[in-house]
Order: C-alpha cells, then sequence, then structure tokens
C-alpha cells in the first residue's frame, strides 16, 4: 500500500516538472509572439488614425532634413519680393511678406544682438540737438562670406530712403584704396618706399604736384602716406606716375561705375575722367565731390583686401520659404570679381592697419593695444573726409576690417557720417564702438 502511493507520488511529481519544464521553455517564445503581434497591430491602429498631409496645420519654420527643396525664386523675383522692405530699420532677422502671388518669410542674415545695438545708437543721435548727422549709413559684414550682418542709418531729408544703398556719397580718401592698390601692382611700391611732397599734407596745389626736391621738400614713405592720407603724395601718383588708363583700370577692377546685382541691386559708384591733367591729382588723391560710393561698396572695397584680392557679393538674405515651409531661395556665396593679386592685397593689409597705429584712425583707437577686446583684434582701416559741393555737409569716412587673432573670425565696417553745423561723433569711433561690441560676445 504505502509502497503504490508512493509510486503514484513519484509519478505525478515526474509529471509536474516536466510540465513545468515544458512551460519555462515556451514561455519566453509566447511572450515574444504576443509582444510582436501587439506592436503590429499598434502601427495599425496609428494608420487608420493619422492625419492626411492636408490637416496639419503646424509646421516648422526651418524645413527638417528630409524636406525637399524647390528652389524657385531667381534673384531677380526675390528682389521684387523684398524690394520695400525695410532691412536697415529692422530689430529682427526674419520677415513676413505677403504678395499677390503668396505669403513668404525672409530670413535674413541679420545678427540681432548687433542690429539692435546699432539702432539705439541712431536713436541717441536723434535726440541731440547739436551734433546730430544730416545723414549716417552704418554696415558691417562677413567679408568672407559677403553676408550683411548689420546695417541702419537715417537721412533727415529723404527718410524713406535706405542711406546704406545710395551711392551720391562723395568717397575723398577712400579712393586712395584704388590708388595705393595700382601703385602696388604697376609701381612696384612697397610700405617702405620713399616719396617726397612740398606742402601741406591736406591740401593739393598743381604746385604741389611738380617732382621736385628742395629745402621746403618733405620725405615720407608709401605706408605713412596712406595712413596720413597725404594728398599731394597721391595725386602726385595719380597725376604723374599711372595716368587716366590705369586709374580708368583699377576703378572698373574694383567695381565702379557698375550696379552691382545682389539682392538688393545698387549702384556701386561713380568715377569719371575728363581732358584737364590736375582732375587726375584730383582723382588719384581722392580730393574731388565727382568720385561717388555707396556705403555698402564701402565694405566690398575691403572684401578685396582680406580675401586676397576678390570681392565677395553681399547679400542679406539666407533663404525664404513658401506657405508650405519649403525653401524655395537659397543664398551662395558668389565671387563678384577679382580685383587685385593676392600679394598686392597682403601689402594693402599692412597699409590698413597702419592707418589705425600711426594714422589718421590713430585717435579713436587710442589705447586699443590695452583693451580686453580690441587687443585680441587684427585691425585695418582707411579714414576720409571732405565737404560736399555746397559746403554744407562734411563726409567723414571709415572703411576697415577687424580680425580675430585667435579664430580668425572676422567683419568689414563701412561707415559714412554726413555732419551738419556741428561736428559730432565721427565714423572711425564708430567703427571702434562697433569692433567692442561685436567681438566681446565671443
Amino acid at each position: 500500500m504505502k509502497e503504490n502511493s508512493w509510486r503514484n507520488f513519484q509519478s505525478g511529481y515526474i509529471l509536474r516538472r516536466k510540465k513545468q519544464s515544458f512551460f519555462l521553455k515556451t514561455k519566453k517564445p509566447i511572450i515574444w509572439v504576443m509582444a510582436i503581434l501587439v506592436f503590429i497591430g499598434g502601427i495599425y491602429l496609428l494608420k487608420i488614425n493619422a492625419p492626411e498631409k492636408n490637416d496639419v496645420t503646424e509646421k516648422t519654420d526651418v524645413p527638417q532634413e528630409d524636406v525637399k527643396e524647390q528652389v524657385q525664386l531667381s534673384k531677380n523675383q526675390l528682389n521684387h519680393i523684398i524690394t520695400n522692405t525695410e532691412f536697415n530699420n529692422t530689430d529682427k532677422n526674419f520677415f513676413l511678406v505677403d504678395t499677390s502671388e503668396a505669403r513668404y518669410k525672409i530670413f535674413t542674415s541679420i545678427d540681432i544682438y548687433l542690429q539692435q545695438y546699432l539702432l539705439s545708437l541712431m536713436d541717441r543721435l536723434k535726440t541731440l540737438t547739436r551734433g546730430k548727422p544730416q545723414r549716417i549709413a552704418l554696415v558691417v559684414m562677413e567679408p568672407d562670406t559677403g553676408k550683411i550682418i548689420a546695417m541702419t542709418g537715417f537721412d533727415l531729408e529723404n527718410p524713406d530712403k535706405n542711406p546704406c544703398m545710395e551711392s551720391d556719397y562723395p568717397a575723398a580718401s577712400i579712393f586712395k584704396i584704388v590708388t595705393a592698390s595700382a601703385a602696388v601692382e604697376t609701381l612696384g611700391y612697397k610700405p617702405q618706399t620713399q616719396l617726397y611732397f612740398n606742402g601741406n599734407k591736406y591740401t593739393l596745389y598743381k604746385r604741389q604736384l611738380k617732382d621736385v626736391k628742395n629745402k621746403y621738400t618733405s620725405k615720407t614713405s608709401f605706408s605713412r602716406a596712406f595712413a596720413e592720407s597725404i594728398n599731394p603724395v597721391f595725386g602726385k601718383i595719380g597725376k604723374n606716375y599711372l595716368g587716366r588708363e590705369k586709374l580708368e583700370h583699377y576703378a572698373d577692377a574694383f567695381g565702379f561705375n557698375q550696379v552691382i546685382p545682389a539682392e538688393l541691386p545698387f549702384l556701386s559708384g561713380t568715377f569719371k575722367t575728363n581732358s584737364k591733367e590736375y582732375h587726375l591729382a584730383e582723382l588719384g588723391s581722392g580730393f574731388n565731390t565727382d568720385t561717388t560710393i555707396s556705403p555698402i561698396f564701402g565694405a566690398m572695397l575691403i572684401t578685396a583686401i582680406v580675401n586676397s584680392g576678390n570681392i565677395i557679393l553681399p547679400s542679406i538674405v539666407e533663404h525664404v520659404t513658401n506657405s508650405d515651409g519649403q525653401i524655395i531661395y537659397k543664398n551662395k556665396r558668389t565671387l563678384y570679381k577679382t580685383a587685385i593679386l593676392p600679394q598686392t592685397a597682403t601689402t594693402m593689409m599692412q597699409l590698413l592697419g597702419k592707418t589705425i597705429t600711426k594714422g589718421t584712425a590713430k585717435k579713436s583707437f587710442k589705447g586699443a593695444s590695452k583693451d580686453k577686446v580690441l587687443s585680441k583684434l587684427l585691425i585695418g582701416g582707411k579714414t576720409g573726409s571732405l565737404y560736399n559741393r555746397d559746403n554744407t555737409i562734411k563726409y567723414d569716412w571709415f572703411t576697415g576690417f577687424g580680425k580675430e587673432k585667435a579664430t580668425n573670425k572676422q567683419i568689414a565696417l563701412s561707415i559714412v557720417v554726413g555732419h551738419g553745423k556741428y561736428i559730432g561723433t565721427r565714423a572711425s569711433d564708430y567703427a571702434q564702438l562697433i569692433l567692442k561690441q561685436y567681438f566681446k560676445k565671443t
């Protein structure tokens, strides 16, 4: 009896162990099969409940990587769309533009931080009763890309115009950049080349153009003549050594007398010769009101120097999207033309640097070598000043660049101030302020 009970127990135990072992072996596969079935069922339900493409009302501003770009807008069409957009008075970097055809979102290269700073300077100027300029324009550009990152100003007589694009400002001594480049390439001038002049540095009389040396003659170097903007030296270079053909050639090489085919087309500036020999001296030195430039073109001149002779086409639009969020226009870095040789640009960089340390911008940049921001930069520039034909506005220029030594990050600046009865803040002072403001955040 006991033996049968024990055998029955053993048989039942063995049977239970076999069932348990079978369950353990099949448990994991069953769980996996169930999980897969649940997953497939979830996808099916999601597919049924997913909204159609047309039902989606919320779209991102910048399309994701899998969104196809549909480049549909030409530069001419873009120009028509943005022609009334006030880029110079904005404190944002994108715009919504409605046309009869569609709504567009324009994304720009404007640096909001810097743009707001420039706008605050303009607001302060407008409150002045003494020293308020009649006209002022400030342009800041990335010289290696051509992207305009800040642009503002005002014209008291023409408040509806963008003063940064107007091309009627006398170029004054800014044209010495062109004359100096021509002298380096065709006359073999180097920074240390010795030159001579008679009389005052900043006058230009016919008698000062004679190649004479006497006890009244002053000797100077080419770099110093550029840095101090010595008119008789550059008058002689223009009239006696370069002549009409070479001046015209280099003016054309830098882009004068041309409509710049940018997103917002503008005239670069004007340069014209005539039959008078003395006029060549006026042109070479910039001592005339006939040669004009626009502030944006002033920045373009600097791109030629910092880009080894290459002028980059300016731009302000990064890309444009349509109402579906698709990119229909995208900016591309564009080489406009090559103005000078790379070695010429290297020499010009030295001359522009001398203007800051020893020349006409020295006062504005006094103490730069000890400043915690400016001391980290390579800075170069050219100043210019000249009254208009009516002698009612004194134009004051600074075109130049600032480059961070550690990172090579750089900006080009073009600033013109049209002073009225009272001389207020000078263009080179604005340049110093802008460089400090921009680079202190990096």
